[in-house]
């Protein structure tokens, strides 16, 4: 009930009235937002194909430029929001690329990330999401049901730094100097491991059993990040699809002549165990789509009433109400379709496709209109979650796979207007693919715009200035993700697909989610999906569903996606994000044991212990997530992984034990800290 009564007082009132004006777009405001965009976009572009999820760069950003506007004379804390408002669009633009744009490499219809295709296709999405949340900003913003957990945690930091002489960038720093040199010793000299297997294979029938252990620090402070929640899903689909999944299937299935375990168990996983994990994240987006018509049409009701509310803006003379003219949108939202047909007709659809010149245009047509029509609804879903659930609670990845289903089954249907298409399985997942690329961008960026915004409104920013730089932060992540994801597959091979021979397969990027959209395009069109395997995760997802909907009843949740996800990651991946949960778990119960949580300054208290522990955790983040993009580098030029490597041969047993204990280190490391923030 406070928080409520908080977000409401924060409506009514933003710390900067209406009536006062502060520069707000400056041009260090612009440097600094384009420099941290680029590094953001960066770490997260690495932690995304690795993992399948990114991390919410907008506290990151508010606390570096404030502390970096601190040397400025006359800095101000909308300036600030500025900075964070583009800042964080490069977090989100390089998740909806990697959430499906490597999907083309692993279906090897690209061989690179091209990059004026990508640079087009960033583009197109970003400009496109930020489009979409204009006539719904005033709506949605204004909706007391909606509480903006991120927004308004942000606000609250620009808030304190703007009251405040201390900078909170000591713990970032920290953190990121911490992940970064573990990073360095795993990834690059490989002292370290960031994977310890142990399988073995029974004599009795064969079974194989065993367990990866996890270990690296990016993948703990993102388990951190995320919270129990999320480490309890991930722990579920470890013991269903690893755990017990392994062994049976070891049992019931015909493996190929392997002697070592852990090749066999590897085996299992590629060609049996993934397409479990599918079957559940299928379904959990198929669910979540139900779960959002009341939403869906919530959202568009909201915005239906924020346009009739636009054409009375001209009576609004409030500076903290004016968005870019509503005639402004809509014709650049006409002006945009232009492109977007260019692209899907002589880019998308391959040249070398014999198909009649009418076809072309008229399959185009219809895609370029689901990508609008399609993309405003859900974006305008995306919007309204950042409200309801946060941005780093917004199924991102189950939208995009109910955008590709839905424009699949849809091409399959304009197939069967000329049956004699060469090639269509190919044509068909390249189109959906493709297409459905510039909407899960859109996707991303408007479930960050609406945040930024909700900022923007508790601060008292300007939001047509806001909706400028989130444009410039699109602009300028565009033209970097091309060579940043290129310099990513060439240094580590990404979705099992590699583009130099003998690569270490132990590093490579596994892009969960864009692997997840290859096999349901694929197996719309050729119908070759293992459907018993996939069956099997349905029905595991059902059950999930049943629980969490159970579990919801007692203040807990058990997400279907998380734990599918779990299923079709590799159990090295998870399992420091089960590390990480659990540490945070712990931390928390700790604080509330040595606070009366009953009082209002004990609750202040343990706010401040958990701030410390999230800066703490990005930094760790950031830190070793731009390590790895450093090292791409030189993997890249030497076209291995090991260029680095100074650990011999016959004493790389020894990097199991020692990451071992380096992390547990590590965990005690940020107990201590978090515990005690003057650690520092």
């Amino acid at each position: 009930m406070n928080n409520n009564n908080e977000v409401n007082k924060s409506l009514d009132s933003p710390m900067i009235p209406a009536s006062k004006s502060l520069p707000e777009i400056t041009f260090r405001a612009l440097i600094i937002g384009i420099f941290l965009t680029i590094i953001l976009a960066a770490a997260n572009a690495y932690l995304g194909l690795k993992v399948g999820q990114t991390i919410s760069a907008s506290i990151p950003a508010a606390i570096i430029s404030m502390s970096i506007l601190r040397f400025f004379k006359h800095s101000n804390v909308l300036e600030n929001t500025m900075v964070q408002t583009m800042a964080s669009v490069g977090e989100s633009l390089i998740a909806g690329v990697a959430y499906i744009l490597p999907a083309l490499i692993i279906l090897h219809a690209w061989n690179e990330f091209y990059y004026w295709q990508t640079v087009i296709i960033a583009l197109l999405g970003g400009t496109l999401g930020v489009l979409f949340t204009i006539p719904l900003r005033r709506a949605l913003l204004n909706d007391k049901t909606l509480r903006y957990p991120e927004g308004i945690a942000i606000s609250n930091v620009l808030k304190a730094s703007a009251n405040s002489k201390k900078s909170d960038m000591r713990a970032l720093i920290v953190g990121g100097l911490v992940g970064g040199t573990i990073s360095l010793f795993q990834t690059g000299f490989q002292i370290l491991t960031d994977a310890f297997d142990f399988w073995l294979k029974a004599k009795w029938m064969g079974t194989i059993y065993g367990f990866s252990l996890g270990l690296s620090p990016a993948l703990i402070a993102a388990g951190y990040i995320v919270g129990i929640n999320v480490a309890i899903s991930f722990l579920v689909g470890i013991v269903i699809g690893w755990l017990i999944g392994i062994p049976i299937l070891s049992m019931t299935t015909t493996l190929p002549a392997l002697n070592d375990a852990h090749e066999a168990a590897m085996a299992i996983y590629r060609d049996y165990l993934r397409y479990i994990g599918v079957g559940t994240m299928l379904v959990g987006s198929i669910w979540t789509l139900i779960t959002l018509l009341k939403p869906i049409f919530q959202s568009v009701s909201a915005s239906v009433i924020s346009l009739r509310a636009a054409k009375r803006s001209a009576k609004i003379h409030l500076r903290t109400e004016h968005d870019i003219p509503i005639n402004y949108v809509f014709w650049t939202g006409i002006v945009l379709l232009i492109p977007i047909f260019i692209f899907v007709a002589h880019y998308i659809i391959p040249a070398h496709v014999v198909i009649s010149p009418h076809f072309r245009l008229l399959i185009s047509a219809f895609c370029v209109i689901y990508i609008v029509v399609g993309g405003f609804l859900f974006c305008s879903i995306s919007a309204y979650f950042a409200g309801l659930i946060g941005s780093s609670n917004t199924p991102v990845s189950g939208l995009v796979v109910c955008a590709v289903l839905i424009l699949c089954l849809a091409t399959l249907a304009f197939f069967s207007l000329q049956s004699d298409v060469p090639e269509k399985e190919l044509l068909g997942v390249i189109l959906s693919i493709g297409s459905c690329v510039i909407i899960s961008v859109g996707i991303a960026i408007s479930n960050d715009t609406m945040q930024d915004l909700k900022v923007g409104q508790v601060l008292g920013a300007t939001p047509w200035k806001q909706q400028v730089m989130l444009i410039l932060g699109v602009t300028v992540s565009a033209f970097v993700v091309p060579p940043i994801l290129d310099l990513l597959y060439n240094a580590y091979g990404i979705g099992g697909v590699f583009p130099h021979a003998n690569m270490n397969k132990a590093q490579m990027l596994s892009a969960p989610q864009a692997a997840l959209m290859a096999t349901v395009a694929e197996g719309i069109y050729v119908h070759q999906l293992p459907w018993l395997m996939i069956g099997i995760g349905a029905s595991l997802a059902i059950v999930c569903i049943i629980v969490d909907e159970i579990a919801k009843r007692y203040g807990t949740r058990l997400p279907v996606l998380a734990v599918g996800l779990a299923i079709y990651l590799p159990m090295s991946t998870t399992i420091p994000v089960v590390i990480g949960g659990v540490l945070s778990y712990i931390i928390q119960k700790s604080l509330h044991r040595r606070y009366d949580i009953k009082r209002a300054q004990s609750e202040m208290k343990i706010a401040s212990h958990k701030h410390v522990g999230l800066l703490l955790a990005c930094g760790i983040v950031a830190g070793a997530s731009i390590m790895g993009v450093i090292l791409a580098i030189p993997f890249a030029i030497q076209q291995t992984s090991d260029a680095l490597r100074i650990m011999p041969a016959q004493w790389l047993y020894l990097s199991g034990i020692l990451s071992i204990v380096v992390t547990l280190i590590l965990c005690v490391w940020i107990y201590r800290v978090v515990m005690s923030p003057r650690a520092l």
